[in-house]
């Protein structure tokens, strides 16, 4: 038996396909499914079954289209209401994959009808868990309404035992959530690989004998999740297709600019550097990377139309990473030269500093806007500083108080989002690109 990982990072998950040198399973695709199809292709196998252990709250799926391309047997719970054709399965249920045995295991908690699948090739055994048993942690349990965090929190917890009653302790563990996905909770250990047992010495769900200890430590730990998780559930029911991920003929300058006079989400991809010196305003600043996709899907109103800016390779990896989460086809303004892509549009840009300069320019009355998440500012913040987390930002402006506002977050990614969008509200900011770790070293007035 062959495990082979394929790894999203920017949305903190992993899918898998598992073969025997000859046929394969695929597990928990993602929807680009180009990816698998040329790890499949690469190893030498047909696919014959694809699985998936839950309908995702955080992705948009690819197994559905996976198995219809390639005439592959599409494993869904029988028990998950879905409105295409699948091939049903339940609790206890095993069949063949080649010279695999696949058993479908129950282990509600992160959904209601999660399922993991324990693989065995001769002595080999492997366990796909997806959102339940985690490294060094589980998956949430309120991604179905609050209402349901409490007894699906007891249910991780009988379900961890669960597989330990199904799979030795030598058996590696692969699942899908655990990696930066908001779907996890709890400590999570930010191993690469672990099996079973070593989850048994380490994970919380079994090191903690006290299921009522545990229950409330998890919910304790809830914090909040991406908002476009809302539209995840209703997609992957329904069977999404194949997104289209070519980069589109590009907008000419006449277009972009009738997109920023009208409010349009136009969003700027350089490097956050880059769009604090120089940018068209109207535009908001989404630097490129691993955290692109979680943030820009956080914020954005999914009713809306969406304009990127960029160049050609920034905006082809945002279009495949915005595919996951269903924002499909974003139009496109090719090219880093803010003055050349829109002439007539004028041209903002706001102060970049660090903490040093903060201790040295901040002025008594003027505010420090921290824009991290409510924990974070609970358990450390600078006195006086006023807490707005990034994703209620646009739905609280109305708060943010007057007069010149210094934007912080962590590590200066959330902060850039934050300053671009105040800029694009027509507010007076500086961008603290800058380490909160390091603020209280540089002078700043830290409480905890």
């Amino acid at each position: 038996m062959e495990v082979i990982v394929i790894e999203t990072p920017q949305l903190g998950d992993r899918s898998y396909l598992v073969h025997d040198g000859r046929y394969g399973l695929v597990i928990d695709a993602q929807r680009d499914i180009d990816r698998i199809e040329s790890a499949a292709q690469e190893a030498g196998v047909a696919v014959t079954h694809v699985a998936e252990t839950h309908v995702h709250n955080d992705y948009v799926t690819g197994g559905f289209v996976y198995a219809q391309k390639h005439g592959a047997s599409y494993l869904v719970n029988a028990a998950d209401k879905v409105s295409f054709e699948r091939t049903p399965i339940a609790d206890g249920e095993t069949l063949r994959v080649g010279e695999l045995t696949v058993k479908a295991v129950a282990t509600p908690g992160h959904t209601h009808n999660h399922l993991s699948f324990v693989v065995e090739h001769g002595e080999q055994q492997a366990v796909f868990s997806g959102g339940s048993v985690l490294y060094g942690s589980v998956g949430r349990t309120d991604l179905l309404g609050r209402e349901h965090a409490v007894g699906l929190a007891h249910d991780q917890y009988a379900s961890a035992r669960r597989l330990a009653d199904e799979a030795g302790a030598a058996a590696a563990l692969y699942p899908t959530h655990g990696f930066g996905s908001f779907c996890s909770v709890g400590p999570a250990s930010g191993a690469g690989a672990s099996t079973l047992g070593e989850q048994f010495a380490t994970n919380h769900v079994y090191t903690d004998r006290d299921e009522e200890h545990f229950v409330a430590e998890l919910i304790a730990n809830l914090t909040a999740y991406p908002s476009y998780y809302a539209h995840m559930s209703p997609l992957n029911s329904a069977g999404p297709g194949e997104p289209d991920l070519s980069v589109p003929e590009p907008l000419d300058p006449q277009e972009l600019t009738a997109r920023l006079d009208a409010g349009e989400w136009v969003v700027d991809l350089r490097n956050r550097v880059a769009y604090a010196s120089e940018h068209l305003k109207g535009t908001a600043s989404f630097e490129y990377g691993d955290h692109f996709t979680t943030y820009l899907g956080w914020l954005f109103p999914y009713d809306r139309k969406l304009t990127l800016v960029g160049s050609r390779d920034d905006v082809a990896h945002a279009i495949r990473d915005l595919s996951r989460i269903g924002l499909d086809s974003p139009d496109a303004a090719l090219g880093e030269d803010a003055r050349r892509l829109a002439p007539d549009v004028p041209l903002s840009s706001y102060p970049r500093v660090g903490w040093e300069t903060v201790v040295a320019e901040h002025q008594a009355g003027e505010t420090i806007l921290d824009v991290r998440r409510a924990e974070e500012f609970k358990a450390s913040r600078i006195e006086g500083a006023v807490n707005i987390p990034i994703h209620e930002l646009l739905s609280r402006l109305d708060e943010v108080p007057a007069g010149k506002l210094w934007v912080h977050c962590a590590s200066g990614y959330r902060a850039g989002i934050a300053a671009s969008l105040l800029d694009r509200a027509g507010r007076d900011v500086v961008y603290i690109d800058d380490s909160f770790s390091r603020a209280a070293a540089a002078g700043l007035p830290v409480a905890s």
